[in-house]
């Protein structure tokens, strides 16, 4: 549901003064206090004229993205993070999900349709590998390397634990003999 901006600004008027404005019909109350509270910080951080409905949609470069992202990643909750920048934190999480998965490349959105014609160029030829692929694949074979590693490890663990059991069994077993030998001979 879209507010206006007037009836934004009552809210968090009322909000102010310790008060809830009444909960429009087909919401749920605590999500719309929740929204209140968040029209409020919006309002103390960036001014009344952010609870405006945009007329046009802000463009963010990859690099403003990247530092957005590089945030949240060093541990500021995205809420935080989306509000002081005034976007949405559902957007917020989408460029940081877009950047686990392809690297900063990722945060270079590009608009428009693809082409549905079929590309002629050879295809026989893999491409370069951009920087952000080529770190990734580095991260990634050291993690398997430590894998193979901590796997050898285990391995090498279990196999000293079962020969200490079976030592600990032959030595009981010889123990309880000789008690059986001992008792034969009283």
């Amino acid at each position: 549901m879209k507010y206006d901006f007037v009836f934004k600004l009552n809210s968090v008027e009322l909000y102010r003064n310790g008060q809830w404005p009444d909960t429009p019909t087909g919401i749920n109350q605590k999500d719309f206090r929740k929204r209140v509270k968040t029209w409020a910080k919006l309002a103390d951080l960036h001014g009344i004229n952010a609870l405006r409905h945009p007329t046009t949609c802000t463009e963010y470069t990859a690099e403003e993205r990247y530092n957005l992202v590089a945030r949240v990643l060093a541990g500021e909750s995205q809420k935080s993070v989306a509000l002081s920048a005034g976007i949405n934190d559902s957007q917020l999480s989408k460029w940081v999900k877009q950047y686990k998965i392809y690297g900063y490349d990722g945060l270079n959105l590009k608009k428009g349709r693809r082409s549905k014609e079929i590309s002629m160029k050879n295809t026989d030829r893999p491409d370069e590998l951009t920087i952000s692929e080529r770190e990734e694949l580095i991260r990634l074979r050291a993690e398997a390397e430590y894998l193979r590693t901590e796997n050898e490890a285990i391995k090498k663990l279990i196999a000293l634990r079962r020969e200490k059991e079976v030592a600990q069994l032959k030595a009981k077993k010889q123990q309880s003999s000789k008690n059986s030998a001992k008792k034969d001979i009283n």
